[in-house]
């Protein structure tokens, strides 16, 4: 006996539990045209197919990655052709780590100061506090 592989439309709920992705999310991807339009039932319900969810489930892992959408609009393009060289793809994913080693520079660096005023700051019943007054300083430093 041989069975057919066939999609099974689902609705938005099934979908968003089948792929980790919120309804709210779902819809919204849609409006942005970074997953395509869903098909409706004649009342005019979303259906989706497991392709579907194996592209939310593609779309929420780059997510996690910290890959903003427009990023992943590029993947998702990179993805689904199969002609790409991977240098494309490693060169988007080059440049996000290179995003990424900014910011946690960035953080870092918040971080360290935030140490340093509360270490500074005696955490009594004083009205003096240290970290108010390095807070302060921060904003007249910056233009």
């Amino acid at each position: 006996m041989m069975f057919v592989h066939c999609e099974v439309d689902m609705n938005i709920g099934e979908a968003a539990k089948a792929s980790g992705v919120t309804a709210k999310m779902i819809r919204h991807y849609e409006s942005i045209d970074l997953i395509g339009h869903s098909l409706r039932t004649e009342s005019g319900y979303r259906t989706y197919t497991e392709k579907d969810v194996h592209v939310l489930r593609f779309i929420k892992s780059a997510r996690s990655l910290g890959f903003s959408l427009e990023q992943i609009k590029v993947l998702l393009s990179l993805w689904q052709d199969r002609s790409r060289a991977s240098s494309d793809v490693k060169a988007l994913a080059t440049e996000h780590i290179n995003e990424l080693n900014a910011k946690i520079t960035e953080l870092t660096a918040m971080r360290n100061l935030l140490e340093t005023l509360t270490v500074s700051c005696p955490g009594d019943e004083r009205a003096d506090c240290p970290i108010l007054v390095g807070l302060s300083d921060q904003l007249t430093e910056r233009p």
